[in-house]
């Protein structure tokens, strides 16, 4: 991740006009993130930088590789944010500085809370062929942004069926259920998967920001068509959402109350300012005992950009 411009709460007046819920479409850019996987980022854009607490959004695949290929990535730092992986197809083995070594499977969520520093490796098993997964990062509040490290697994979630399709709680609450998952922010966070055409009518909260992203097939959403990796981006002020499905088509529906204030996100790092931002990157370059050490990776780290900012 390599963005350097300042992340947060759009003001009122760029999600809605004359008091109708502004839609917007934002196309994916390609991105890379280690292997051969494609990576299509949806979030932060100019048009839309966070919904949210939600900050970061790729979608990674649907892809094919050959055995011994995939998803790579090195030893790399993060902090002031929570990492988030729903994968949907495919197996990829996670490694941590607290020593965690887990392996993600379709249907479950991993979750990393950098805090005030942490890093992790990502891998493809060895034999797996194929990975399809949405990658996410939560800014953490001012308050939470030096919280102690964790990671979490969480291998089962809310499933239920509704209107024709399988709903995947990810984060949050919804309909009187609660996904497991650690949050320090207001979210909600939905896999929506239609094996047949569905017409959906969704309940919102008016005071959240919204978004849907088609992982596989298209939703029309106002009248408007939206195809994979094209994230419609709903504003806030909604308190329902009639939604069209085609078949086979799966989708995330994310959503969370206006962050509030500004954090700035530079390479893998979320911070409030620059200063903060410099001393974490300073310490990744020095070898800071902040981001500990990943037993078992047989690579080098990942080197960060050059900071972007003078006399920081």
């Amino acid at each position: 991740m390599n963005d350097q411009d300042p992340v947060g709460a759009s003001s009122p007046d760029s999600h809605e006009a004359d008091g109708v819920p502004r839609l917007q479409r934002i196309v994916a850019r390609t991105a890379e993130i280690g292997g051969e996987v494609p990576v299509s980022r949806l979030l932060p854009t100019r048009q839309r930088r966070m919904v949210g607490a939600w900050c970061f959004l790729d979608h990674a695949g649907p892809a094919g590789f050959a055995p011994g290929a995939g998803m790579r990535v090195g030893p790399h730092p993060h902090i002031g944010l929570q990492t988030f992986t729903w994968m949907i197809e495919g197996e990829v083995l996670h490694r941590d500085s607290l020593g965690h070594v887990q392996v993600i499977r379709p249907g479950q969520v991993n979750l990393m809370t950098a805090g005030r520093g942490i890093s992790h490796t990502e891998e493809s098993l060895a034999g797996e062929r194929r990975l399809h997964a949405a990658q996410l990062w939560i800014a953490l509040p001012a308050a939470d942004r030096d919280c102690t490290p964790a990671f979490d697994h969480y291998p089962d979630l809310p499933l239920w069926d509704e209107q024709g399709c399988r709903f995947t709680l990810l984060a949050g609450r919804w309909g009187g259920r609660v996904a497991p998952v650690r949050l320090y922010s207001p979210l909600v966070g939905i896999d929506v998967h239609a094996p047949v055409e569905a017409r959906l009518r969704l309940p919102l909260e008016p005071g959240f920001e919204y978004c849907v992203l088609p992982l596989d097939g298209a939703v029309t959403v106002d009248g408007e068509r939206f195809g994979v990796n094209e994230l419609a981006d709903l504003g806030s002020g909604r308190d329902g959402l009639d939604i069209l499905l085609g078949a086979g088509t799966r989708a995330l529906l994310l959503g969370g109350a206006p962050f509030g204030s500004e954090v700035l996100m530079w390479w893998n790092f979320v911070g409030h300012d620059k200063a903060e931002i410099a001393r974490a990157q300073r310490d990744w370059e020095i070898g800071s005992e902040r981001f500990g050490r990943i037993e078992g990776w047989d690579g080098p780290p990942l080197v960060a950009p050059p900071l972007p900012w003078v006399g920081v």
